[in-house]
């Protein structure tokens, strides 16, 4: 089983949205066997917090209904974890600058969607509506892409 951690500042906005929305694309594809996935954040600010509010609403909207409890990135999830994605280039420097045994799959989540990539997943939590459903629509691109490209066979 492959397991992949969305990795933003907070762990109320981006990662547990991309978590949610990875596991519906594996739910879709028939592969709940084959994936685990979780979310957590490079600060510890929300540590038990849930998702922000108006996140969870704009995913409502568009059908997704989902729950997570933050927490922050560990020493552990670096044994446990096959894939770390991070959201933007702070978070990614933040994961790499703690990488305990140099693991070999840290990459940003935009390095899977072709219409932003590289670019950052933008925080939406200072911005309005429209934001939300920005990344909404990036992290739904991206966690279906990043599903097709990780290898499922032992």
């Amino acid at each position: 089983m492959k397991k992949v951690l969305f990795v933003c500042l907070g762990n109320i906005c981006r990662s547990p949205l991309a978590e949610a929305l990875f596991r519906k694309h594996v739910e879709e594809n028939n592969l709940l066997d084959k994936f685990d996935c979780d979310s957590c954040g490079t600060a510890a600010y929300h540590i038990g917090a849930p998702p922000d509010e108006r996140s969870v609403a704009n995913a409502l909207e568009n059908g997704l209904a989902y729950t997570h409890s933050g927490r922050k990135l560990t020493k552990q999830d670096f044994e446990e974890f096959d894939y770390i994605i991070a959201m933007d280039d702070e978070n990614l420097s933040n994961i790499q600058h703690v990488n305990f045994n140099n693991h070999p799959h840290i990459y940003k989540m935009r390095k899977f969607d072709m219409e932003g990539l590289n670019q950052d997943v933008p925080d939406p939590y200072y911005g309005g509506a429209q934001g939300f459903q920005d990344v909404f629509d990036i992290l739904d691109r991206a966690t279906l892409h990043l599903l097709k490209e990780i290898p499922t066979s032992i």
